[in-house]
């Protein structure tokens, strides 16, 4: 028989993990990343405690998939989603590599580059997640 806190813990970590997701996906609502698909996710773990948050999960499904497939509908949307993830790693990678400020940057260096190598990261995992997401939306809706 399992202890109760094991249960406690894992409500907790679940519970945890779904809120930073719905966060985190709302804030790709604007920046960078799928954030129709951060807000799924977390709403289907959070689901799983919460009646308010299953009642919602299949209009954010049903949103996210939509917003997938019109990603893919024209040549000119994948060319440009794709171009923007490779630019997005690209970006990252500067910030991780953290070069000098040049010459021609018009602030004081410490706001070059602001975050460092964290910042890199996360903007490295943005740009393949978006590129994965791209590739999925193709083959299941182009192909």
């Amino acid at each position: 028989m399992k202890a109760p806190g094991g249960a406690v813990a894992k409500r907790l970590v679940l519970e945890t993990l779904g809120w930073l997701l719905v966060l985190a996906g709302i804030a790709a609502l604007v920046l960078p990343g799928p954030g129709l698909l951060g807000i799924f996710a977390g709403l289907a773990l959070l689901s799983q405690q919460y009646e308010w948050a299953e009642r919602r999960l299949e209009p954010v499904k049903a949103r996210a998939l939509q917003a997938a497939e019109e990603s893919v509908e024209t040549w000119v949307r994948v060319v440009l989603s794709a171009t923007l993830s490779v630019l997005l790693v690209a970006a990252g990678v500067l910030w991780i590599w953290g070069p000098a400020a040049p010459g021609w940057w018009p602030l004081a260096d410490r706001w070059w580059l602001v975050g460092g190598w964290g910042t890199g990261i996360t903007q490295v995992a943005s740009g393949l997640f978006a590129m994965a997401m791209i590739v999925w939306s193709y083959r299941r809706y182009r192909t």
